[in-house]
């Protein structure tokens, strides 16, 4: 899993600022999909999926900070 691997080493903000452009992303991908242009449908799952990797990263560095 290189992606998770490359999302561990960004800091909080560059998380926010590409958890921000993929919730963007994925904002126009289902206005695409409503209009029936949508060129590439798994692009769909793998933004969904990535922004739940990025949630999740952030929930545990949330609790780590939180027990320290």
């Amino acid at each position: 899993m290189a992606a998770i691997d490359d999302m561990k080493q960004k800091s909080d903000d560059q998380l926010q600022s590409q958890l921000g452009e993929l919730k963007r992303e994925q904002f126009n991908l289902r206005f695409q999909s409503a209009t029936n242009q949508l060129e590439k449908p798994s692009r769909v799952r793998e933004v969904r999926r990535t922004i739940a990797r990025i949630k999740t990263l952030q929930t545990q560095r949330a609790r780590a900070e939180s027990k320290a």
